[in-house]
């Protein structure tokens, strides 16, 4: 079987070859192609991916290429992890964000909007040529903002497509290893959307122990990085679940707009120290292994999820995962078409969304807000429709209002060159 990678040249790419490596015989690999714009930096991936593989006696071949036709032509698997326009864009995100008063995180808020604009028509063009080569392909997709990009996928092209976060199974695997368990011990009643997910149940061998965690929590028994909860124990009791990692943005978006704006450096211009660091170790021709640095750019188990779908699709397992994938019903309180992160049975067929129910009332605003957003966030990108982009950032929880929307939409459309899209400048 053959994977392609688009975005082969990421730094992340050797937490993916790690997993694959580990599983390539059960997954039936033999050969894995990276594609990148950058030939220089993937070259410089691709040469440490394939030290890897050698040290661990992998059977699979490593090849880069600068050609998308080449790189998608009868792959079984299209793993895509693009960032358009690279940190530089996501540092303008950030600071366009703050100059508003807004967080310009690149997965929520003003950020992960302009991250959409500019990645949804490369998106599509990555899956027409796909359609055309690889027709039976599944796109395995680790591209932020992931649900949008889901979305947009499953809506405007005919390929099978699976969307993927590490915060679920990220959750998944903490629990089990504070509770001395296995992560397959532990199932997790997740309801929500990309970056926007409550868990309402966590079960330990069949076993309900919600109530448990709970009490340790707001007892101050339950560490804080299981799950990330370094929220207000008076929150949690409220709503009656366990919200995930990014939902601090929409709980406390003064806060973190506080602490953003006392930082010395933007999200990006770290990661861009950290990139240049992980560059120098995978030059070093003595270095075969993933190194302890790459935990610092995030994405802790994007390995571990990535093989779990591509295996359980290749193999038609009908294994359930927490994924990005087609709403179809399974939370009524929103429209089918849309893209929904809940446990999904993944075949061969791709991702299905299991029944979940309503909405509980506590957390369905806000879902239905920011579900609002997303989808004329699509609208816009893929048909440059300027009054949808204006009413997306408007129905953002995270602001802007139509007191500065329309000032901070030219600007950001005018910094990222998308005018062109929109029909000019206004």
């Amino acid at each position: 079987m053959k994977i392609a990678v688009i975005g082969g040249g990421s730094t992340y790419t050797p937490e993916l070859v790690d997993g694959l490596i580990d599983r390539w015989r059960d997954l039936g690999l033999d050969e894995l192609v990276l594609y990148d714009i950058n030939p220089e930096r993937m070259g410089v991936v691709a040469d440490f991916c394939r030290r890897m593989a050698k040290r661990r006696d992998a059977g699979f071949e490593i090849v880069e290429t600068t050609s998308l036709e080449d790189a998608v032509r009868d792959a079984g698997f299209v793993l895509t992890q693009i960032r358009v326009g690279g940190q530089e864009a996501r540092h303008r995100d950030i600071t366009l964000g703050l100059k508003y008063g807004l967080v310009g995180q690149e997965t929520v808020g003003v950020g992960g909007f302009a991250k959409a604009l500019r990645t949804i028509p490369e998106m599509l063009k990555i899956c027409e040529v796909a359609e055309q080569l690889a027709p039976q392909t599944c796109i395995v997709n680790f591209t932020n903002p992931s649900g949008i990009i889901t979305e947009a996928i499953v809506n405007h092209s005919n390929l099978k497509c699976v969307g993927l976060c590490n915060i679920p199974i990220e959750i998944q695997i903490l629990i089990a290893r504070f509770m001395g368990a296995e992560p397959e011990d532990v199932e997790l009643d997740y309801i929500g959307l990309n970056h926007l997910g409550w868990i309402r149940r966590v079960s330990l061998k069949g076993q309900d122990i919600t109530g448990r965690l709970f009490d340790m929590f707001l007892g101050g028994e339950l560490p804080a990085n299981i799950p990330d909860l370094d929220y207000d124990p008076w929150l949690i009791k409220a709503i009656g679940m366990f919200p995930t990692y990014y939902l601090r943005y929409y709980f406390y978006p003064g806060r973190i707009v506080q602490q953003l704006k006392a930082k010395p450096k933007t999200r990006a211009e770290e990661v861009m120290e950290i990139e240049r660091r992980l560059l120098d170790i995978y030059r070093d021709p003595n270095r075969a292994e993933k190194p302890p640095e790459l935990s610092e750019r995030g994405g802790a188990f994007y390995s571990v999820i990535a093989v779990l779908v591509i295996e359980s699709v290749h193999k038609d397992l009908g294994r359930t995962l927490i994924v990005n994938t087609k709403n179809a019903g399974a939370i009524p309180d929103l429209p089918d078409d849309c893209a929904v992160e809940v446990p999904s049975r993944v075949d061969a067929d791709g991702a299905h969304a299991l029944y979940c129910g309503p909405l509980p009332e506590k957390v369905k605003g806000l879902v239905q807000s920011v579900k609002a957003y997303e989808r004329l966030t699509i609208q816009a990108a893929v048909n440059g429709d300027y009054d949808a982009a204006l009413c997306a950032l408007m129905t953002n929880p995270l602001g802007p209002t139509a007191e500065n929307a329309k000032e901070l939409l030219d600007e950001l459309l005018t910094i990222n060159g998308l005018w062109s899209r929109f029909g000019g400048e206004r």
